[in-house]
């Protein structure tokens, strides 16, 4: 069928598609190509930052995985990102199942002020939040920075399982209060597991949010929350090692395995839609 498709194409036609994806491939590979040429660097034998490279090493992976410093940036954006995206979402999946289900005035309106963080720019956001914790101690501490990647994490949350949810039957939900269950078994015996992989979706980009912010970091932490974002920000500003070009690859290696964790979700969700 595609093939006769094809050949009922004009020569202008096969053109126009042939310069789209020609087109197409160059605009990829111009976004790319700053990022793939980091991960050569990284496996430099030298000092400075440039090409051709001198020699391959694994000098700057092991500087990384025995350096405390970058040891406990990691640790910290760990501690951080994992605990922002527990409470993210927690507060994202009820906040959306309340949006979905509830029929009130300013139903819009909550929603756009959940959404802010992703719409007002990340300096303005830092700025409030630094002026909001200071007078409460929560600066240079792990509590507001936690608070601080939660609201900014959590509309991720919600966009993932309001999407979710509109394919959802709530036809269920009301069967199985009908058979007596209350709310809370509704919930996690009903709705969570079909909505699952929304909910999963949508933790996978908190926490990819949270791991990657500096922003806020620069602003609410103190010298004992330094992040691994925020390290790599100092490193740069202050002294540009090889380091930095393993700690960046490192993270295009986790980027990665999130992007097919979600594209792995985004195809079981649609299984679970077919079947319903």
């Amino acid at each position: 069928m595609a093939a006769n498709t094809r050949n009922l194409r004009t020569p202008s036609e096969r053109a126009w598609t042939a310069a789209l994806w020609g087109v197409s491939c160059l605009v990829f590979f111009f976004l790319l190509a700053p990022i793939l040429a980091i991960v050569p660097l990284s496996f430099s034998s030298g000092q400075f930052l440039t090409y051709p490279i001198p020699g391959f090493s694994l000098r700057w992976y092991a500087d990384f995985f025995t350096s405390e410093k970058w040891i406990g940036g990691l640790v910290n954006s760990l501690i951080v990102g994992v605990s922002a995206t527990v409470f993210a979402t927690a507060l994202g999946t009820l906040a959306s199942l309340g949006l979905v289900r509830a029929r009130f005035r300013g139903k819009g309106l909550i929603m756009g002020i959940l959404m802010s963080p992703m719409i007002v720019p990340l300096v303005i956001t830092a700025v409030g939040f630094y002026f909001f914790f200071a007078p409460l101690g929560m600066t240079a501490s792990f509590t507001g920075l936690i608070v601080a990647h939660t609201a900014l994490a959590a509309p991720f949350v919600v966009v993932t399982v309001t999407a979710t949810l509109q394919g959802f039957d709530m036809n269920l939900a009301r069967a199985s209060a009908s058979l007596g269950a209350g709310p809370a078994t509704t919930f996690f015996k009903v709705i969570l597991p079909l909505i699952a992989p929304g909910v999963a979706s949508g933790a996978l980009f908190a926490f990819a949010t949270s791991f990657d912010e500096v922003v806020v970091v620069l602003f609410v932490a103190g010298p004992g929350q330094r992040t691994l974002p925020r390290e790599m920000f100092s490193g740069i500003r202050e002294n540009i090692s090889p380091t930095i070009t393993a700690v960046a690859t490192i993270l295009i290696l986790f980027s990665v395995v999130l992007l097919l964790a979600l594209e792995l979700l985004r195809r079981r969700n649609a299984r679970m839609r077919g079947l319903a």
